[in-house]
């Protein structure tokens, strides 16, 4: 039998095959696409998942080798310009790559690893027992396994199957269009930034807002540019195209792009949606079935949030099933992935929301904007958006354990990527006297000089507990491993 299978090879189905396999389970991955889909989404990471994709060694595979992660001195709220250099501790990190790049990075990685990837393997049925679930595929014998997880996407077949609820709300009135141009050279500034006559700069990877709509420009020095504008109101019909894409800039801005057909090596992108959805599984667990990333959450991609917030699941989630599978779970430790998870993806809902209504045209909105805009002149405020906007403002509940830094995600310590990469519990102990008694074959410990306190860290890098003594290590070992 099967360990756990994964339905979805996608960022978030690799990452989590990927966190398993480091916690000595092999997965089975299943995708229904026979090959690789070339459909470019996402163009980056934003978020606190870049420092733990460099915390498992991984980063480097997205840069160069010696690179590490450094906080984005701006960003964008809400079509708003966010600075953030003047931040002391700014949390907002961000890298420009694409999610195919990032999908061939984790499926290479977990290929190191062991894991099984099975294309051309669709989920059609699901039967649950006491201790397996039987997995029906398209064509294929059913496959039985301990653990399913569901990583394929908003329309989720697995979620369906399961009888999991997908409450939200729909909206209908807005049309997205999207699509890779070439525009001249001459029109690029130094910034990036895309010089319209009768009109002005359209800054890089930000979004525009205009009262007539909103703009969004992406160069790439491929020549494959991609725009983006979204409006309201406006019906439209047939296959997506260049010729509309051109004419939704000119109402969105009042002056018209020079744009042509696409340079560089393809798929070039052309598409049209219509509104949008943001919903949150009504639970994440069903038994022995489990929904991760897309198929527990969708909501506007405004800001990028979205594999920020699924791969977070991933890594919240492998260490815990893999300790259930292993039988070196603490009581209750599967469930907590839902309370700790499904209150981060409320926080995601709610700021692509509030984003989604700053952008809309409209006087009132504009009212809005203007006393926005005063708030975003104050360093607390922007610091207030970087910590939700990057999932850094994540707090969770760590049972007895107490402490100023218990319950936060690890900072970066001297060291830390380093110790961090095999996705093991992680004891920090400044004097090197610390005892994890019987837990000590489940967790690593450290001797870091310069702390002032000893750190317990959970195998997601947040603090499960920290002291100076032995003094509650025990109760917080047990809260969250079982003695080996």
């Amino acid at each position: 039998m099967i360990e756990v299978v994964i339905a979805g090879a996608g960022p978030n189905g690799l990452m989590l095959a990927c966190e398993l396999a480091l916690s000595g389970v092999r997965p089975v991955v299943l995708e229904r696409l026979t090959e690789p889909t070339d459909t470019q989404r996402a163009n980056g990471l934003v978020g606190q998942v870049i420092r733990m994709l460099d915390r498992r060694g991984l980063y480097e595979r997205l840069t160069a080798p010696g690179t590490t992660p450094e906080p984005a001195p701006r960003f964008t709220f809400g079509a708003f310009p966010l600075h953030l250099g003047d931040l002391p501790d700014n949390p907002l990190y961000t890298l420009l790559v694409p999610q195919l790049r990032i999908e061939r990075m984790l499926a290479e990685r977990a290929a190191e690893l062991g894991v099984d990837i099975r294309r051309g393997h669709e989920v059609i049925g699901l039967t649950q027992g006491e201790k397996s679930v039987t997995v029906e595929l398209r064509e294929q014998a059913p496959i039985e396994a301990e653990f399913v997880v569901g990583a394929d996407g908003g329309r989720s077949a697995v979620r369906k199957l399961a009888g999991i609820d997908f409450p939200g709300v729909t909206t209908d009135d807005s049309v997205s269009r999207t699509g890779h141009v070439g525009v001249s050279p001459d029109a690029i500034g130094a910034d990036g930034g895309l010089t319209v006559p009768g009109f002005g700069v359209i800054p890089p990877y930000q979004h525009l807002r205009t009262e007539q709509g909103l703009i969004a420009w992406a160069p790439s020095p491929d020549g494959a540019h991609k725009l983006t504008t979204v409006e309201w109101g406006q019906p439209a019909e047939g296959e997506a195209s260049l010729d509309e894409l051109r004419a939704s800039a000119r109402r969105v801005l009042g002056a018209g792009i020079a744009l042509s057909p696409p340079t560089g090596p393809g798929p070039h992108l052309m598409r049209r949606l219509f509104g949008g959805n943001t919903r949150i599984a009504e639970r994440y667990r069903a038994g022995r079935v489990l929904l991760l990333g897309d198929a527990a959450h969708v909501h506007s991609a405004i800001g990028g949030p979205g594999l920020n917030l699924g791969l977070q699941d991933a890594v919240n989630l492998g260490w815990k099933l893999a300790a259930e599978v292993r039988g070196h779970a603490a009581e209750g430790l599967l469930d907590t992935y839902e309370s700790e998870r499904h209150p981060a993806a409320r926080r995601v809902a709610m700021h692509t929301q509030a984003q989604s209504l700053l952008t809309r045209p409209g006087g009132d909105v504009t009212a809005l904007r203007e006393l926005f805009g005063e708030l975003l002149d104050q360093p607390t405020t922007r610091r207030h958006l970087a910590g939700l906007l990057s999932g850094a403002d994540i707090t969770y509940a760590m049972g007895p354990a107490t402490g100023p830094l218990v319950g936060h995600w690890a900072p970066d310590l001297p060291g830390l990527r380093d110790l961090t990469r095999t996705a093991r519990p992680l004891l920090l102990d400044p004097t090197g006297t610390l005892d994890p008694g019987p837990w000590s074959p489940r967790v690593d410990t450290a001797t870091v000089p310069g702390l002032d306190t000893a750190l317990l860290l959970r195998p997601d890098c947040y603090i499960a507990w920290q002291g100076t003594t032995n003094d509650g290590l025990h109760e917080a070992l047990a809260t969250w491993f079982r003695a080996a």
